[in-house]
């Protein structure tokens, strides 16, 4: 802004400058040029015929003349070409320190110059001038006459003016600056909250957030960083819920592990069966700890890796690896004959795990049907039970981690209440969902249902 400012300051007072320049030139050259004319042209009133006498032309013309402000007109009559020794001029004062027709050393320098215009430099001030020599009769010059300018006062106007802008440009500076830093503060208020918000981060406390105002970049930023807040409270959260869950889960089994071992006595029956004990609660604590580590894992972004795949292959295949779970009426409902995008393994998984479910929750002979449909850009993969169904107060919590719900709906299994998570970590990593309702007749429908899937 300084240089803005100092700039424009010294280009208006070199553009004045150049004003005054042409301003004089121009004055210099209409002078001269009229008395050219009147030499060519005029006559003498006293003879009425044309001058004879350079001393008689200067005077007639120069007392019709009338100077302007800083400008002398002089006439100057020489005497044997050793300089002027005449001097004709309007009886008029110089609003200077020395004008030219008291400077006799000036008046020299002017009238043995070659040159018709000059600028002559003194210590009494500079002086621009322009001269026509007279001469009568093809004789050598003998007289000359002289408009001479003074600048200096409007070379001292200029000179105010620049130092009114500068003045001028000082006072803007100040105020912009100080508006400047009042606005870049305003602006800058978010980023400074995002600084203190990243400072008092820690591990126990990530909930605090930017606030966003506006649709600026400044807003954005803001927005992002708390979309990052959102990233990390989720992760840290997922970290915490792994290992209080691993600590809860496993501290059972460990438990009951130890004090097999510590009252195992020598008989060989005893120890079989303590053996035994100890393998299946080893057993129970490996898929455990695989279903925790799955679901930690679905939190990163390569959980899923989506390809093309043939829905209704994929169906058969979930269809043939279920019926190997148990001894059930398996049936192959409905099939979509479409291509999707999703991760088949996954997917696999999930249906799998919801067969299996839909096994510990049925009897042998009991109907489980599996098949998918698609409506639009909406593609369902479901398994339906005739089971006893699900209590209300049990379909809200049963795809928690470690929750089972109030009342189990049929024989207890083995699994530690992960399954339904992992189906619902599944089908969010798609950008899907995963829904529970009742069946027709009893029993319950697990529908994947992949919103974000497209053909």
């Amino acid at each position: 802004m300084a240089v803005a400012l100092g700039s424009v300051a010294a280009t208006t007072r070199s553009i004045l400058l150049r004003d005054v320049e042409l301003r004089v030139s121009g004055l210099l050259a209409q002078e001269a040029g009229e008395f050219a004319h009147f030499e060519e042209r005029g006559v003498d009133p006293e003879t009425g015929r044309p001058f004879t006498d350079p001393g008689r032309l200067l005077y007639v013309f120069l007392e019709r003349q009338y100077a302007d402000p800083d400008e002398e007109l002089i006439g100057l009559v020489g005497r044997y070409g050793r300089g002027p020794a005449q001097i004709i001029q309007p009886p008029r004062d110089i609003p200077v320190a020395v004008p030219l027709h008291q400077d006799a050393d000036a008046r020299r320098r002017i009238y043995d110059s070659p040159d018709s215009t000059g600028i002559l430099h003194r210590a009494a001030g500079e002086i621009r001038w322009a001269k026509v020599a007279v001469a009568r009769h093809g004789s050598e010059p003998d007289a000359a006459f002289v408009v001479a300018f003074h600048p200096g006062r409007e070379q001292a106007g200029v000179d105010e003016v620049f130092r009114i802008l500068l003045a001028i440009s000082g006072v803007a500076l100040v105020l912009t600056t100080g508006i400047g830093w009042a606005v870049a503060g305003r602006i800058l208020q978010p980023v400074r909250l995002v600084r203190t918000a990243a400072a008092q981060l820690t591990e126990q406390d990530l909930t605090r957030r930017i606030p966003v105002r506006g649709r600026d970049d400044v807003a954005a930023l803001a927005e992002t960083f708390n979309a990052m807040l959102d990233r990390l409270e989720r992760a840290f959260a997922a970290q915490r819920e792994f290992v209080d869950d691993a600590g809860h889960e496993l501290r059972t089994p460990i438990t009951i592990v130890r004090g097999h071992l510590e009252l195992m006595g020598d008989d060989p029956a005893e120890r079989e069966e303590t053996v035994r004990l100890v393998t299946d609660e080893l057993d129970r604590m490996s898929r455990i700890v695989e279903d925790l580590l799955l679901l930690a894992k679905a939190e990163r972004p390569d959980f899923v890796t989506p390809e093309p795949v043939q829905l209704a292959e994929l169906t058969a295949d979930v269809y043939v690896k279920a019926r190997t779970l148990g001894d059930r009426d398996w049936q192959l409902a409905e099939v979509a004959d479409r291509e999707v995008e999703l991760d088949p393994q996954r997917i696999t998984q999930a249906m799998v795990q919801l067969a299996q479910n839909a096994v510990q929750h049925t009897t042998a002979g009991q109907t489980i049907r599996i098949g998918s449909r698609a409506d639009g850009s909406c593609v369902e993969l479901y398994v339906v039970d005739c089971g006893p169904g699900v209590q209300p107060q049990d379909a809200r919590v049963i795809f928690e981690r470690f929750r089972r719900g109030t009342a189990r709906r049929g024989a207890r299994g083995s699994g530690a209440g992960l399954g339904l998570s992992i189906v619902r970590a599944i089908a969010e990593a798609h950008g899907g969902r995963v829904r529970l309702h009742d069946t027709e007749g009893g029993g319950a429908t697990f529908v994947l249902n992949l919103e974000e899937a497209r053909p």
